[in-house]
């Protein structure tokens, strides 16, 4: 997997991740035109990979978004996902973390019935909840480490294991796991901390992180760079908010094109 990703890499001359967040008040107006809230997300997501993929390797749908909107959501998710050409990698926002038996099914659920490339899940479970996605060879599941917002304080750096930061226990543990597992496993790194991601980046110097948090959240563009980019370590830069609503008028595929641009070329400078 982190050879595939290298190569999307490579080829789109981007670590650009483009999040796929539609929160319904925020939608644009021209699509606040009475259709059907499910037609309005589609064509939103739909318009946003349009604009975005010369400038982006990977796409990222939070799942929260497409299962709020009910029994539909599923099929949303489906045909949004459609619409994401096959030269960019594929990840779901889905943060799971179960019992292994559920476990299994989830991993199931993401990479065979849905087609995902990689996916997110949380490790409070420990090992036998991330196992059954780290079974899939050509996949890379990305496990939170130290995330991006305001309560990663709480138990990410306050709570430790032998003197040592539980996001930084948790990492090493993932790499372990890597280490003996048929899959990829990663780690989400959140850009709002880049002391904890350069320490993360010394524990794990071949992991591939994603790292969100730059943009809405204020996450700096050359501080990622600086502090996890290196020729083994690859990294993916999410970025939802910033992006997708650049603007809220009928500009609004230019300004997210426009955006997406910009970073792509920050994070390569």
């Amino acid at each position: 997997m982190i050879d595939r990703l290298h190569e999307r890499q490579r080829e789109k001359e981007s670590v650009l991740c483009v999040g796929l967040d539609p929160d319904p008040e925020r939608l644009p107006t021209p699509l606040r035109d009475g259709r059907l809230l499910t037609d309005a997300v589609r064509e939103f997501c739909a318009t946003i990979v349009e604009a975005t993929a010369p400038y982006a390797c990977a796409y990222k749908p939070n799942f929260a978004f497409f299962e709020a909107l009910g029994p539909a959501g599923l099929t949303v998710l489906d045909q949004v996902t459609a619409a994401i050409p096959d030269e960019c990698l594929l990840i779901g926002d889905a943060k799971r973390g179960d019992i292994g038996n559920s476990a299994q099914f989830y991993a199931q659920s993401i990479y065979d019935t849905l087609g995902f490339d990689a996916c997110t899940v949380s490790p409070y479970l420990g090992r036998d909840s991330i196992a059954p996605f780290l079974d899939y060879e050509d996949r890379c599941t990305f496990v939170l480490a130290r995330t991006s917002n305001d309560g990663a304080a709480d138990l990410q750096e306050a709570c430790t294991c032998d003197g040592t930061p539980l996001y930084r226990h948790v990492a090493r543990q993932v790499a372990a796991w890597s280490a003996e597992a048929e899959g990829t496993a990663g780690l989400v790194v959140g850009a709002t901390a880049p002391d904890a991601l350069a320490e993360l980046r010394d524990d794990c110097p071949t992991l591939p992180f994603l790292i969100p948090g730059v943009g809405a959240q204020g996450g700096e563009p050359s501080d990622v760079v600086e502090a996890a980019q290196t020729e083994d370590g690859p990294i993916l830069v999410n970025s939802s908010r910033s992006i997708l609503y650049a603007s809220e008028g009928p500009d609004y595929a230019d300004a997210a094109a426009e955006a997406a641009r910009s970073l792509r070329d920050a994070l390569r400078s």
